[in-house]
């Protein structure tokens, strides 16, 4: 025991007087600038490089190789001499100086990030020996093989050699046969991959061939240790490389193919509960067009949608991302016609048809571009004018969420059943070659059957994760040969049941479980036409009501933690998620046709949650009550990732614009740039923390078409 407390001191002591030397090299280099730049180890100013820093700079770094100001500094009085040298050989002795600091400083401590990128650097800005650095990365991967700066200065070096993938791809193998637990080399291996994988375009490369070989090769990690988690994160890439579609797709639209829309402005649809999902009322004298991929794409316009109709040009037609992001990529995308000037329609029906061709100019977040031609038409009815509807004026009545307003009949269902094709009608289909699509729903059925072997042996928690995963896979991939109305998810109900076992195994994790097991239940229930139309309701409404729409999905009192299957929601008018445990509706953003919505008892905390409200123009029924909302005056998440709400929102608008007696805006802007520009008629509050009467007076100034606040009249 004397030994062990002996030897510890003497660490602890040496530590110290690691720490002293580093502090007084530190100070002795700080003399060389100027104390008014107090932090600085040296100032760009005054261009101090000379022999002497450069000698304490170097014992820091060999020292600390964290200090990156030092290798900053290194930099500055590198290019600081390169300037003034014309002699090769002059320049190959300054950086090769620089590669034997930075091998010095790999020698304390190989992991040091500034060390590696610093030998980046070096190795850009002259010839020198690609063979020597390989020489040096076998030491150092000899020495701790999962070092992934180490891997990723060997994915700099090849590409600057050009070693060929298939030649790295072999070292790769030798290692992870060395070693299954190599979790660096796997991911290396992956990237590697997906180079040669892009090759299969040119047919240079047998893509089914090559992932059935590494289906083999990381089948023996998994069964020789099921317990090591970096063979499982390999197998988890291999799924997404054999599932996911080699190009993004078109998966459905609104209006759907053949579909006859009767569309109303300034006016009231009549006969509105024969067909819910076909009306569409519109206070601007224009209606959505949406358009949904399967991936995130950019590139959709005039030159790469054509739209024929008598509504607009094609080339006046603007097309913008659904997307809170508020980038130039989304998966849906939406563009609006225009009624035409016509005083009396009659019901009319227009024919609209819209054409995507085969063309380079939309294109995926992977690279990959739109091949697949498509084509669909369907006809739009424009109602006359309601004179009665007119004087009467709008927002008679409020729409009420309780049970009470709501009613179901078998009557009910079966008028429903015809038009809740619609739902179904959505997804676009494509022809895809039969024979290539055999290859995956064989490989992923010969892994389902594997696993199923493997947890019936041992209970592995990413091995139940893993055949969740396999089981969601193979119901897509049959999806895309049948409809959804002829092929159910068959396996939601074990998917659901493994991911509520990994909910109560592994309760570290349980909020993404959470989040997936609500995505599989959403599928499960728009997949299903039985069971879509038992969450479809009829609203009771007076005849003075404005609300134009009467059937109401309602998807409440389903321990929601996310939305998912917006693709076959587009044409959803009234949607009641109540009751349900959300902190986020990303997606509802796509739901163009959006006017009455109900969010009442989730868990959303901030009014940033709500954001993609801000892109339903046809929104006008919210409730929001009993959440978080106003619980922090500011999200502090937005500072963790990129937020329109603290960059390019908040730069369009005025305080004063919304400045009210008394109210502090600084405690509610976040509020200010959600609400502002929505055309509320109703909005229910109650429950939050954010309840007081300033509040609602701000609300009230900043939502001038609002009528009813928390179920009382403004005016």
């Amino acid at each position: 025991m004397g030994g062990v407390v002996k030897r510890k001191c003497t660490e602890d002591l040496a530590n110290l007087r690691s720490q002293k030397m580093q502090q007084l090299l530190l100070q002795k280099l700080l003399n060389y600038a100027p104390s008014k730049l107090n932090s600085s180890i040296i100032t760009i100013t005054n261009c101090i490089y000379t022999k002497e820093s450069l000698e304490i700079c170097s014992k820091l770094l060999e020292i600390n190789p964290e200090a990156y100001t030092a290798w900053n500094y290194r930099k500055l009085a590198v290019e600081h001499y390169l300037q003034s040298e014309t002699d090769p050989d002059s320049i190959k002795t300054i950086l090769s100086e620089e590669l034997r600091l930075v091998e010095s400083a790999l020698r304390r401590n190989f992991k040091s990030y500034g060390a590696w990128h610093h030998r980046k650097w070096v190795l850009s800005k002259g010839d020198l020996s690609l063979d020597h650095e390989f020489r040096l990365l076998d030491q150092f991967q000899k020495a701790d093989s999962r070092n992934f700066n180490a891997w990723n200065y060997r994915r700099f070096v090849a590409a600057m050699k050009k070693v060929p993938d298939e030649e790295e791809l072999k070292f790769t193998t030798d290692m992870i046969n060395s070693n299954f637990s190599n979790y660096s080399a796997w991911h290396n291996r992956s990237i590697l991959l997906s180079h040669l994988l892009g090759k299969r375009v040119q047919g240079s490369f047998p893509r089914e061939e090559v992932l059935t070989e590494e289906y083999e090769l990381v089948h023996q990690a998994l069964f020789t240790d099921p317990d090591d988690q970096s063979g499982w994160f390999y197998h988890l890439w291999l799924l997404d490389q054999t599932v996911k579609p080699d190009a993004p797709v078109l998966v459905s639209s609104w209006p759907v193919q053949g579909s006859d829309v009767i569309a109303s402005f300034n006016g009231n649809l009549n006969g509105c509960a024969s067909s819910p999902f076909t009306n569409f009322h519109s206070d601007t004298g224009e209606f959505p067009l949406i358009l949904y991929f399967n991936q995130v794409v950019e590139g959709v316009n005039s030159a790469t949608v054509t739209v024929e109709s008598i509504f607009d040009k094609n080339g006046d037609l603007v097309w913008r991302p659904l997307s809170t992001n508020y980038s130039r990529n989304a998966q849906a995308w939406v563009t609006y016609l225009k009624f035409p000037d016509i005083k009396d329609h009659s019901l009319k029906s227009y024919s609209v048809e819209v054409s995507l061709a085969h063309c380079q100019g939309i294109i995926s977040s992977s690279g990959s571009h739109y091949i697949h031609p498509c084509q669909f038409a369907f006809t739009v009815s424009l109602q006359p004018l309601d004179l009665e509807y007119t004087e009467r004026g709008p927002g008679v009545e409020m729409v009420v969420w309780t049970d009470d307003y709501f009613y179901t009949n078998e009557t009910l269902l079966q008028d429903l059943s015809p038009t809740i094709l619609s739902f179904h009608q959505q997804r676009i289909k494509e022809d895809h070659d039969a024979t290539a699509s055999m290859w995956p729903s064989k490989t992923i059925a010969n892994e389902i059957a594997l696993f199923r072997e493997l947890l019936s042996e041992i209970d592995c928690k990413i091995g139940k994760l893993t055949l969740a995963r396999l089981l969601m896979a193979h119901d897509t991939i049959m999806s895309y040969n049948k409809t959804p109305s002829a092929y159910n998810k068959v396996h939601s109900e074990e998917v659901l049941e493994l991911l509520s076992d990994l909910m109560k195994l592994d309760p570290s994790h349980s909020r993404y479980y959470k989040d997936e097991h609500s995505l599989v239940l959403m599928q499960k229930v728009t997949s299903n036409r039985e069971l879509l139309l038992k969450h479809c309701w009829h609203y009771r409404e007076s005849t003075s009501s404005n609300i134009h729409v009467s059937i109401c999905l309602r998807l409440n009192n389903l321990s929601l933690s996310r939305i998912g299957s917006i693709e076959i929601l587009l044409s959803v008018q009234m949607l009641d998620l109540s009751h349900n445990e959300l902190r986020s509706i990303e997606g509802l953003e796509a739901m163009q046709l959006l006017s009455c919505l109900n969010l009442s008892n989730n868990k959303l905390h901030s009014f940033t949650a709500l954001e993609p409200l801000r892109l339903l123009k046809s929104l006008k029924v919210l409730d929001i009550s009993y959440n978080e909302m106003g619980a922090h005056s500011i999200d502090t998440r937005r500072y963790l990732c990129s937020s329109p709400l603290s960059h390019t929102v908040g730069s369009d608008w005025n305080v004063d614009d919304c400045k009210t007696d008394g109210i502090n805006m600084t405690n509610y802007w976040e509020a200010v740039l959600i609400f502002r520009g929505l055309n509320l008629t109703q909005l229910d509050i109650v429950g939050n923390a954010v309840t007081d009467e300033k509040f609602k007076l701000l609300l009230v100034k900043i939502l001038p078409t609002l009528k009813w606040l928390d179920g009382d009249d403004v005016h």
